[in-house]
C-alpha cells in the first residue's frame, strides 16, 4: 500500500489539490456568495429558526430537522477531531485559518447544492424521497452518464474510501488510549453496524436525530471549559491562526511547510470536514419533506457553518491551547490524528478524560459510517440497482469498516483525498451550471416571506425559475406537505 500511495496516490492527490480543486472550489464558493447576495449572512438569524421549527413529524419523506442531522452525522465525525489535528501536524495553525474560510464561503455553496437536491428530487415507491447530484445532473442538465459518474464516484468514496477512514480513527483511539487490538475493532465495529446499515435510510436518520446532536453538544461543551480555563491564551492561539496562514510564524514556516502547506491542507481538511460542494449533503437535503426548496438549502447551510466554524474550531483550541508538551508547531510534523486530540484534552483536564474522550471519537465516526451509508445507498438506487445489489453493497461497506479499522493511518486518508475532490470537481460544475435554479428559488421564498403569503413552493409556471420543475413533486396539486 506505501508503494501505491506514494507512485500513484500521493502525486495525483497533490495535483488535483494544488492545482485544480483549491481554485474551483474557492471560486465557486466567492461566485455563489455574490449571486445570493451573501445568503449565508443576511439570513444566519433565519436559519437557526427554522432548525428550531423542523423538529415535528414529516409526511412521505422524513423531517428537515432529521435531514439536517443525517447530513451533520456525515459532516460531524472524524474530520472534526482527527482531521483538524492531521491538518495542524501537516499545515501548522494557519490550516485553521483556511479551514474557516473554506466554511464561509462554502455556506453558500452549501446552500445552492442543497436547494438544488430539493428542486430536482423523485418520490421513491415507498412514498419518501431521493435526491443529490447524481438526480439534478441527470434531469437538470439531461445528462445520465454524468449522473452516472457521479453516482458511481460517491459509492466509492461515502461507501468505501470515507468509512475505512472513519473506523480507522476509532481503531487508532481505542489503540492508543486502551490497547485495544485493532482486530477486535474491526469484529466489534461490523457487528455495531449492521443492524443500523440493514435498517435502510430512515433508520439512519432516527439514530442520527437522537445522537448526535447531543454528542455534538457535549463536545463542545468541552472545548468551552478548556478555552474558559486557558481566556489569557485565546489572543496567542488567534495570532497564531493568522499568522500561520501568511507565512509570517517564523518558527513555523520552515517546518510546518508554510502557506503552502497551510492552505493545501486546510482546504483539504476543511472540505473534508464540512463536504461544501462536495455534492454529498444534498443526497440527505432531498429526503426532507419541506414546504420550500430554499428552506432545506438554509439548514444545510447552517451544517457547515456548525460543523467548522463551531465543532472544528473547537478541537484547533484545545490542541493549540495543550502547549508544547503535546503539540509544537515548529516541531510536531508527524501525521497524528484523534489521539492527538485526546492527548491535548487530558493535559488539560486530566486523564479521567481519555474514555469519554474515546467515547465521543466513537459516537462521531460510528455517526459518519451511518450517514455515509445513506449517501452510498441513495446513488445505488439511482443507478437502478435493488434488494439484491443493496444487501451486496452493505456486505462490502461492513467489510470496508473491518479494513479500515486494520491499515496505516496516512494511506486511508489519502484514498480518501482523491475520492472526495473528484466527487468534489463533478458536483462543483454541476451546481455552477444549474445554480440559476438555486438563485431562482431563494428569489422565489424572498418574495413569498416578504408578501406574507406563506412559503409554499410551485415549480410550474414559476417566473422566477428558469423554466418548469420537471416531475409532479413541486406541481401544484402536490403542494399538501407542511416543514
Amino acid at each position: 500500500m506505501d508503494v501505491l500511495q506514494e507512485a500513484l496516490i500521493d502525486p495525483v492527490s497533490n495535483f488535483l489539490y494544488s492545482y485544480v480543486l483549491i481554485y474551483v472550489l474557492i471560486g465557486a464558493g466567492i461566485y455563489f456568495t455574490v449571486r445570493t447576495r451573501a445568503v449565508q449572512v443576511r439570513m444566519f438569524g433565519l436559519m437557526f429558526r427554522l432548525v428550531g421549527g423542523s423538529t415535528g413529524a414529516a409526511e412521505g419523506g422524513i423531517s428537515s430537522f432529521q435531514a439536517f442531522c443525517v447530513g451533520l452525522a456525515s459532516r460531524v465525525g472524524t474530520g472534526n477531531i482527527a482531521g483538524v489535528a492531521i491538518a495542524l501536524t501537516l499545515g501548522g495553525p494557519g490550516a485553521i485559518f483556511w479551514m474557516w474560510c473554506v466554511a464561509l464561503i462554502g455556506m453558500a455553496t452549501a446552500f445552492v447544492e442543497a436547494t438544488l437536491g430539493q428542486i430536482f428530487k423523485v418520490r421513491a415507491d415507498d412514498g419518501s424521497f431521493r435526491g443529490g447530484p447524481a438526480y439534478y445532473i441527470q434531469r437538470g442538465l439531461g445528462s445520465r452518464r454524468w449522473g452516472i459518474v457521479f453516482a458511481i464516484l460517491l459509492i466509492f468514496a461515502f461507501g468505501f474510501a470515507f468509512n475505512m477512514v472513519q473506523a480507522n480513527t476509532i481503531s487508532e483511539a481505542l489503540d492508543n488510549g486502551h490497547a485495544v487490538s485493532p482486530g477486535w475493532t474491526a469484529v466489534f465495529l461490523m457487528i455495531l453496524a449492521a443492524p443500523v446499515l440493514f435498517g435502510g435510510v430512515k433508520r439512519v436518520a432516527k439514530v442520527a436525530g437522537v445522537v448526535l446532536p447531543i454528542m455534538a453538544g457535549i463536545y463542545v461543551l468541552l472545548a468551552a471549559t478548556i478555552i474558559l480555563m486557558n481566556l489569557g491564551a485565546v489572543p496567542g492561539v488567534v495570532r497564531q491562526i493568522v499568522e500561520g496562514a501568511f507565512g509570517l510564524d517564523q518558527a513555523v514556516a520552515g517546518t510546518a511547510g508554510g502557506i503552502l502547506a497551510a492552505l493545501l491542507n486546510g482546504v483539504k481538511r476543511g472540505l473534508f470536514s464540512n463536504e461544501a460542494g462536495m455534492g454529498s449533503a444534498p443526497n440527505a437535503a432531498a429526503t426532507a419533506t419541506v414546504s420550500h426548496p430554499a428552506k432545506q438549502g438554509l439548514i444545510q447551510s447552517l451544517g457547515v457553518f456548525v460543523d467548522t466554524i463551531v465543532v472544528c474550531s473547537a478541537t484547533a483550541f484545545i490542541i493549540l491551547m495543550a502547549g508544547p508538551e503535546v503539540f509544537d508547531p515548529g516541531s510536531t510534523t508527524d501525521a497524528a490524528g484523534a489521539s492527538l486530540t485526546q492527548e491535548a484534552v487530558a493535559a488539560q483536564l486530566g486523564s479521567w478524560t481519555v474514555w469519554p474522550m474515546t467515547i465521543l471519537v466513537f459516537v462521531f465516526a460510528f455517526s459518519s459510517v451511518l450517514g455515509n451509508y445513506s449517501y452510498a445507498e441513495v446513488n445505488l438506487t439511482f443507478l437502478g440497482i435493488r434488494a439484491k445489489a443493496l444487501t451486496a453493497l452493505r456486505t462490502l461497506v461492513l467489510a470496508a469498516i473491518g479494513i479500515g479499522s486494520l491499515v496505516e493511518l496516512e494511506a486511508v486518508w489519502a484514498v480518501a483525498d482523491v475520492a472526495m475532490a473528484l466527487m468534489a470537481l463533478v458536483n462543483l460544475v454541476a451546481i455552477t451550471l444549474l445554480g440559476r435554479w438555486a438563485f431562482g428559488a431563494l428569489k422565489d421564498f424572498e418574495r413569498l416571506r416578504a408578501s406574507g403569503a406563506g412559503d409554499r413552493f410551485v415549480g410550474v409556471g414559476n417566473p422566477d425559475l428558469p423554466g418548469d420543475v420537471p416531475g409532479d413533486v413541486w406541481a401544484p396539486v402536490q403542494q399538501d406537505s407542511k416543514a
